[in-house]
């Protein structure tokens, strides 16, 4: 068995558009398989072909492909001319020891040309796979389920298949800009913004030199995990640590939480449009904290010139926690550290700040000065998947 066969699912719903993200799923496909002795990736019709070459590992192939959005299922497949002795002989050769209980034959005439319609295909390969092999037919719950793709000139045969993360290839849909802040939220939210086909640019602030480095370190290591999923990621590290003792010289207690939010917010913005993305996301929750209120959220999020979204805004913590624990990014986030979000937090912040309170704290301190002190001190590390040789672990 030389290929994998890929089939999309959401990207089916298209219309005259589907070309545009098929391509754009070909090409996040060869990037993701790159290096793996991938001999060619091709559309055919309502689906994609992987073809390896002699040296390829289909361990290391289906990995890859399991993180790519906008694959709805993929399997390991064989080819074989466009008839049904051809077809068995094919798949007897391909069956190896295994020696199921119960199997099925399940067939698709993507060319209705072909003379056999599908239930006939399934009889006739299926008779031929019975005869060879003793085994018994079970349409119903069968333990093997053999699948063969009628297609033009071919055929394709696969013994079950495995799921993708299906979505949108990523690149579809837009760059964002996610606010990363090391926690266990952000990077889930971030992720279900590249699932919906959306490249997502990190921002991370941070208060080194007043804190350590461990919040910069954990923001690395989950760009880096999530590069994975849309290959090529730019992390924008901000000082952040000075502009709060700004902040804590000028503001009452009870508002610095929802102003260092709003500062944040601005910030975020300026770097989202120099990088040509067209949203903020952020891993807010209604009620989690205390700047998560409808009443701050509000507050918070008017001073942004660019949609705020935020995909977790319904889910509760262990709905979050679940996912990041699939993910991946779990480990890394309960990291100890200690991260700008803490750093000169009053004890009781305000829960629901009024704007005119806010913009009349906001009056004492130098907004733009500030904003674009920020985004000019602001590092930027870039990070890829599979890494380039030219890459170095930071």
């Amino acid at each position: 068995m030389k290929s994998f066969i890929v089939h999309y699912q959401e990207i089916a719903l298209k219309g005259k558009n589907r070309p545009w993200f098929i391509a754009r799923l070909v090409r996040n496909i060869r990037q993701a398989v790159g290096g793996l002795g991938v001999r060619e990736v091709r559309v055919l019709m309502g689906r994609i072909e992987i073809v390896l070459g002699p040296d390829a590992s289909w361990e290391a192939v289906r990995d890859r492909l399991s993180r790519v959005f906008g694959i709805g299922n993929f399997a390991r497949a064989g080819r074989a001319p466009l008839d049904v002795d051809a077809i068995a002989a094919e798949i007897l050769n391909d069956l190896g020891p295994d020696d199921p209980p119960t199997f099925r034959v399940s067939a698709r005439r993507a060319d209705k040309r072909f003379p056999l319609t599908s239930p006939q295909i399934e009889r006739e390969v299926g008779g031929r796979i019975k005869e060879a092999r003793g085994w018994t037919v079970d349409l119903e719950d069968p333990a093997l389920t053999i699948r063969v793709e009628a297609l033009t000139t071919d055929a394709f045969y696969s013994f079950g298949k495995e799921p993708g993360p299906g979505g949108l290839p990523v690149g579809a849909s837009g760059r964002v800009a996610c606010l990363l802040s090391g926690g266990i939220d952000s990077p889930v939210a971030s992720w279900r913004m590249m699932r919906r086909g959306c490249r997502v640019l990190f921002v991370h602030f941070h208060s080194y030199p007043i804190l350590s480095r461990a919040s910069q370190d954990k923001a690395r290591e989950l760009a880096r995990l999530l590069t994975a999923f849309q290959f090529d990621s730019r992390l924008v590290l901000v000082p952040f640590g000075e502009i709060q003792q700004r902040v804590v010289l000028t503001v009452a207690p009870p508002l610095r939480v929802v102003i260092y939010r709003r500062l944040m917010l601005r910030i975020a913005e300026r770097i989202a449009r120099a990088n040509r993305a067209q949203a903020l996301v952020t891993g807010e929750v209604v009620g989690q904290v205390a700047s998560q209120t409808l009443e701050n959220l509000s507050t918070i999020g008017s001073v942004a010139g660019l949609p705020v979204l935020r995909p977790l805004i319904g889910m509760d913590k262990d709905e979050i926690t679940a996912e990041a624990q699939r993910l991946g990014t779990f480990p890394i986030s309960i990291i100890p550290d200690q991260d700008c979000c803490t750093l000169f937090t009053p004890r009781h912040p305000a829960t629901k700040a009024r704007r005119h309170e806010i913009e009349l704290a906001e009056s004492q301190l130098p907004i733009d000065e500030i904003v674009t002190g920020a985004v000019g001190a602001a590092a930027i590390e870039e990070f890829h998947f599979p890494p380039r040789a030219a890459d170095v672990e930071t």
